[in-house]
């Protein structure tokens, strides 16, 4: 744990997992769907201002609102787009140059004359570079020019989401001639203006204009792959649109699989409920026990004293009732139902999306497989399917899910379409096990059913509860228990037909 917003990390570190999953840090990034882009930007207005690099920028953002948009059109002029079933606007702005040109613009927003889009993604350098040679005296003007601009943003991002695109380094070896002056030194010394001037307005210390640097870092492991050693790879454009997306839709969709800039959920009333019956169990077990033990030593020393002998001690324990069981086992579930909350629905713990790669899938299966040999048992049941055969059976497809689900396994499809085969496999186990009970005992008691439903449901139900999960969420549990219900009234309304009365009579 390292405190801090999810967000900074999020704008500012990462690395690549493989090729092409980049990782933020400390978080998880969620990849948006065309649905849940348009859901969350319904009604948003968004502006792309800057030079080609934000060109391109705008081009892969709009491309999560529709995939089907090709870039084409005047590549120096300004490019409109909207989306009319969401009545979302995203605009690029032509505006290569730091300059009174693009002060102009965003002052424009600032006077209320013009209404102020919700997020405003800027960004430019190279062009200053390249125009004017890359001479000092365009450095000073840009910091000039950056200077006067600063305090225009600082005001926006009290109401608009605010970023400033940090200039990705070049490929130097690739650059055409005409390029040549645009080196990575020069980058970086118009990238340390921007930082050292954004957000240094002591009056609007609250007001933030956001740093995007993520995409340095990106580029640094791409830059390679550029077509001309100035412009992203198609791929790395993708991924800084997709982090753009998350930092902003990420509060709104709060999709389950990511973490980066979701702030921790409030407590629900009844989560709090069940954190007060825990902690509660606690103090009651804590109580109860030590009165338990006092009574114990007690006891035992007016005993010793009454014999008028000293004894050793006995290797007894005092009695434990019932109520202090039933508050030990709270105590134990309160503690794991905690480490859970903390781990999943709290910030305390770094997160990091699943990366499947196949040692980290097969290594643990070919390990157990290796561990379970030494691990034998002889059994006296012969029978095809008998009870301890079917439950060695869901043991190996527990821990081959387990590890398949650990590993995020899913993305490689070979892997994904035999670990469905196995679900399919532990669902007829269950149903098998169920139905095989019925036929053998006959036993369609209320008790019998009370006994099934519990069991299939009690940890799932506490962990809606503490988790704020919805029930649905754990499926296979709702699907057990719909064809536990199933196959009951199958066998238990008439004409009930077990293995008894089939023998009986013949029938088999």
């Amino acid at each position: 744990f390292k405190g801090g917003d999810t967000c900074e990390y999020l704008l500012s570190s990462g690395r690549f997992l493989g090729e092409k999953v980049w990782q933020p840090h400390s978080c998880m990034m969620h990849k948006y769907k065309n649905s849940e882009a348009k859901n969350c930007l319904i009604e948003k207005h968004i502006v792309f201002i800057g030079d080609s690099r934000i060109r391109q920028l705008f081009y892969s953002f709009i491309k999560l609102i529709n995939p089907q948009i090709k870039e084409e059109g005047n590549k120096h002029g300004n490019i409109p787009f909207e989306d009319k079933s969401a009545s979302i606007k995203v605009d690029f702005l032509w505006y290569p140059e730091v300059n009174g040109s693009m002060r102009q613009r965003i002052k424009s927003w600032t006077e209320g004359a013009v209404a102020k889009p919700h997020i405003i993604v800027a960004g430019a350098a190279t062009w200053s570079i390249k125009i004017h040679n890359g001479s000092n005296e365009a450095l000073t003007q840009y910091k000039i020019n950056i200077t006067s601009i600063a305090p225009l943003l600082e005001k926006l991002a009290k109401s608009s989401d605010v970023y400033w695109v940090l200039q990705d380094p070049v490929y130097e070896d690739m650059l055409s001639d005409s390029r040549k002056m645009i080196t990575n030194e020069k980058i970086d010394a118009y990238n340390e203006a921007a930082i050292r001037i954004l957000n240094s307005s002591s009056r609007n210390s609250k007001a933030k204009v956001k740093l995007f640097s993520v995409s340095k870092l990106i580029a640094q492991e791409t830059i390679m792959k550029s077509a001309d050693g100035l412009h992203l790879p198609e791929s790395s454009r993708d991924t800084n649109a997709m982090i753009l997306m998350n930092v902003y839709c990420n509060k709104i969709m709060k999709p389950i699989d990511g973490s980066c800039c979701q702030p921790q959920p409030p407590l629900t009333l009844i989560q709090k409920l069940a954190f007060c019956f825990f902690t509660f169990s606690i103090i009651g077990y804590l109580i109860i026990s030590l009165i338990h033990r006092n009574n114990f030593r007690k006891n035992k020393s007016c005993a010793d004293l009454e014999s008028g002998e000293e004894k050793k001690p006995a290797a007894s324990t005092p009695n434990v009732s019932t109520l202090e069981m039933l508050l030990h086992s709270f105590c134990k579930l309160g503690l794991i139902m905690t480490y859970f909350y903390l781990c999943d629905r709290a910030n305390l713990f770094m997160k990091e999306n699943k990366f499947y790669t196949h040692s980290s899938f097969f290594i643990p299966i070919v390990y157990i497989l290796v561990l379970g040999v030494f691990y034998t048992e002889n059994t006296k049941e012969t029978k095809v399917l008998n009870r301890e055969q079917t439950d060695e059976w869901k043991g190996w497809m527990q821990l081959v899910i387990l590890i398949y689900h650990i590993s995020g396994a899913s993305t490689f499809l070979p892997v994904y379409m035999h670990i469905r085969v196995l679900v399919a496999a532990y669902l007829f186990q269950t149903g098998y096990g169920h139905f095989s009970y019925f036929w053998i005992k006959g036993d369609f008691g209320v008790y019998r059913v009370c006994q099934v439903l519990f069991r299939l449901n009690f940890l799932v139900v506490v962990l809606c509860i503490v988790m704020d999960r919805p029930y649905q969420f754990y499926y296979f549990v709702p699907l057990v228990t719909v064809w536990f219900m199933i196959i009951y009234a199958t066998l238990a309304v008439w004409p009930q037909i077990v293995q008894k009365k089939a023998n009986g009579k013949g029938l088999f």
